[in-house]
């Protein structure tokens, strides 16, 4: 099955690629952030749109056409997935919801069957999350021993501590064939090598490198290999695990339910063959579909073509964001590909994604799940990071500089007359000796906002309320007042007044734009009764000022945590 519209033997050309993605092609932003997701051509958001439009049934387990077309769609989708990464076989592709689910299959089922006590278990330093977590739990339930493997001063795998670590205990090896967060390439098949020489197994996480690299499972000898389709141009909800087909037999199955029994009663329960074991209950039908449409896409343009414009598209951008002053590339491992971690001095890391936002520039920042990493390398506030897709060009390079330029250069300014009203009101100098006026009636913050006319007059302000803001003294800063989440540290405190029945908050945050954010949260609820706080509608407040968008409901401890932790204050305050 082939797509019309992939040309392998037209040369590549990125700015004609990015034609066939409806989102890069009609929107005026730039889209850096592809390690968390990349965006989908057209073939793959018409293949699930067919599915559902035009066979959309269940597989496998009805007599009628619709059924029978979406069963041999879907079976032919495992197929594309077999000859893409080069496995010997079908019954060697098991689908699941992604790279995450991947790992936790083998890792639960793995450790059900394989780990004893005493046994070892190797990570290196620089996975995500989703490749430790699951082994610290396999650990945990059976005794068996994680050791780190760490990585040398440039970011790269430390392959005489590796070698140090092996031992005859060694029975699992993890391993990222890409760093998420420092664009590191392990040398996978040394380390495949050595790990086998000891006896281990090895699952390699390859979420990053798919899309960027050909990846060739029996080449490689891995013993598992797990990717996610959204990382390669597909859907999100769908990924693979491919592992060896004699070993996959001798491993437990992991969810049970419809598709992966042959035959069940009261007595007994007999599990299906490969690859139906592993797959549980209705599967990811359209995801499927869609992942394989991505696939063929790729494989119909020059694969080497996009890897040299990739890699140059990486080196253009190295050397500008190299040049700018006050920013530092983190790290630099010998083989780098498809992203660029970096810091800026005197901004924080979310700063710097929230500002490079209000101009149109996506990338991503704080520890890109991979706090363990972020520690070793002693960056405490994570790094901001720009990675790319072979439909990024030199232009998308260039308006990132811009755009960290203007950061840099600008100078934020305030009007002088309100810093002191700020200091004392505003940062949450524990309250006025006096009743305060209603905050919403004579909002110094409010106005001034209202009356920027654009996102630069706006983002100065921010920055500049930021900059001035009051800090918490450090005994305000104790646990019990931090707003715990991912991205910047933030703490809230309070006092009330029963006299005025109103409540009187301060905090701090080490982001200037989450200070200054919060400074205007702060100025609004400041001197408001609980039932007051209870019905502010933030959103409404931050629409009128034009910074909506900074209330995004993500996993950060952000404005709206912000807001929720006073409600909460106010909500037990009435009990």
């Amino acid at each position: 099955m082939t797509d019309s519209n992939t040309h392998k033997d037209s040369p590549f050309v990125a700015e004609i690629i990015r034609q066939q993605f409806p989102l890069i092609a009609a929107s005026p932003n730039v889209y850096l952030d592809n390690a968390a997701t990349t965006q989908k051509p057209q073939v793959v958001i018409s293949a699930i749109e067919d599915y559902y439009r035009s066979y959309n049934s269940n597989v496998h387990r009805a007599s009628h056409q619709l059924s029978e077309q979406a069963t041999v769609r879907y079976e032919a989708a495992r197929e594309t997935v077999k000859a893409f990464i080069n496995a010997s076989s079908s019954r060697e592709i098991i689908w699941t919801s992604g790279t995450t689910e991947s790992i936790n299959l083998v890792a639960q089922c793995y450790a059900a069957s394989r780990l004893q006590p005493g046994d070892e278990i190797l990570v290196s330093v620089m996975e995500h999350h989703s490749n430790i977590v699951p082994w610290q739990q396999a650990a945990e339930r059976t005794g068996a021993i994680l050791h780190p493997i760490p990585l040398t001063q440039t970011g790269d795998l430390d392959i005489e501590a590796y070698q140090r670590l092996l031992s005859p205990r060694t029975r699992m090896v993890a391993i990222t064939q890409l760093s998420n967060a420092l664009g590191t390439l392990t040398p996978l098949k040394h380390c495949i090598d050595l790990a086998h020489e000891v006896g281990a197994q090895v699952l390699v996480d390859g979420a990053q490198a798919i899309a960027h690299l050909p990846v060739d499972v029996q080449s490689l000898d891995c013993d598992f290999y797990a990717f996610s389709g959204h990382k390669i141009y597909g859907p999100t909800g769908i990924g693979v695990l491919y592992g060896k087909e004699e070993l996959l037999k001798s491993l437990p199955p992991w969810k049970c339910g419809g598709e992966m029994i042959e035959t069940v009663s009261f007595s007994g329960t007999r599990f299906n063959k490969l690859p139906f074991k592993f797959e549980a209950g209705t599967p990811n039908i359209a995801g499927a579909i869609g992942l394989a449409a991505a696939l063929r896409f790729l494989s119909g343009l020059d694969r080497q073509a996009v890897m040299r414009h990739e890699q140059k598209l990486l080196a253009y951008a190295y050397d500008c964001l190299s040049a700018l002053p006050g920013l530092s590339v983190i790290a630099s491992p010998k083989d780098r590909a498809a992203l660029i971690p970096f810091v800026i001095e005197g901004f924080h890391t979310y700063d710097i994604g929230a500002l490079l936002d209000q101009q149109g520039i996506a990338i991503r920042t704080g520890h890109h799940c991979a706090m363990p990493l972020m520690e070793f390398m002693q960056l405490s506030e994570g790094t901001a990071r720009a990675s790319f897709a072979l439909y990024n060009t030199n232009t998308d390079v260039q308006r990132l500089v811009e755009a960290i330029e203007y950061l840099i250069t600008t100078n934020p300014s305030i009007q002088s007359s309100i810093t002191a009203e700020l200091s004392i009101k505003a940062s949450g100098n524990l309250p006025a000796p006096e009743p305060a006026p209603t905050p919403l009636q004579q909002n110094s913050i409010q106005s001034t906002l209202e009356n920027c006319r654009d996102w630069q007059s706006r983002y100065t302000f921010i920055m500049k309320l930021g900059k001035h803001h009051n800090e918490m003294l450090d005994n305000d800063k104790t646990e019990a007042n931090q707003l715990h989440g991912c991205t910047s540290k933030v703490w809230l405190c309070h006092n009330y007044d029963p006299a005025a029945d109103s409540f009187w908050f301060k905090m701090d945050s080490n982001a200037k734009v989450i200070r200054g954010l919060g400074t205007v949260l702060i100025e609004a609820v400041n001197g408001l009764s609980a039932e007051q706080i209870i019905q502010f509608d933030i959103d409404d407040y931050f629409r009128k000022l034009g910074l909506i968008q900074h209330l995004s409901p993500s996993r950060t401890n952000g404005i709206k945590s912000i807001m929720e932790a006073i409600r909460e204050v106010a909500t037990d305050h009435q009990k």
